[in-house]
């Protein structure tokens, strides 16, 4: 079973309780359709745990497969150096039909991020943050995304909600 490495902590984008007893990492790509199919169960298994879990985004752009990953996951980080990751995050898997230059400024209008910001990110400010988070994933075995870790150990089971759920209640229900 592999392992995260390395294990979370603060260059990492997290929602929830730093001392929640449960969480879970996903790497990720905005442009990956079944990242895209992730995106709602995911965001459902965080509302149905709530305080018992924080979720950790990690950026795997597979930009041999996915053109606009690479540049999607730069709009992210810029996003992120204004305070607006996780909004950022949430439009990107709403809009992967737009996650060109022109839809990405749209979507960047969306957040008050202006060209500025967007353009340092375009121009390579936050490749070294995609870089650590997507060698990070290659050191934890990640060859596809999205790919889930739970408290640190890769997770390949179901994925839908509830078997997602039963199996995080079941982790933060044991003695630490």
């Amino acid at each position: 079973m592999s392992r995260l490495t390395p294990a979370v902590g603060a260059d990492d984008h997290a929602q929830g309780p730093a001392d929640a007893p449960v969480t879970l990492v996903e790497y990720g790509d905005y442009e990956c359709p079944y990242c895209g199919e992730a995106y709602p169960v995911l965001k459902a298994v965080q509302a149905a745990m709530g305080d018992q879990l924080r979720f950790v985004f990690r950026n795997f752009p597979l930009t041999q497969q996915h053109p606009h990953a690479g540049r999607a996951a730069e709009f992210a980080e810029a996003a992120a150096g204004i305070g607006r990751f996780w909004e950022a995050h949430d439009l990107l898997y709403e809009h992967q039909d737009a996650l060109d230059d022109a839809g990405l400024r749209a979507l960047a209008q969306a957040i008050d991020l202006d060209e500025a910001h967007l353009r340092a990110g375009f121009e390579g400010r936050y490749d070294e943050k995609i870089r650590r988070d997507f060698s990070g994933g290659l050191r934890s075995g990640v060859n596809g995304t999205p790919t889930l870790f739970i408290n640190g150990l890769r997770y390949d089971g179901p994925r839908d909600v509830d078997s997602l759920v039963a199996v995080l209640q079941e982790v933060a229900s044991q003695p630490t």
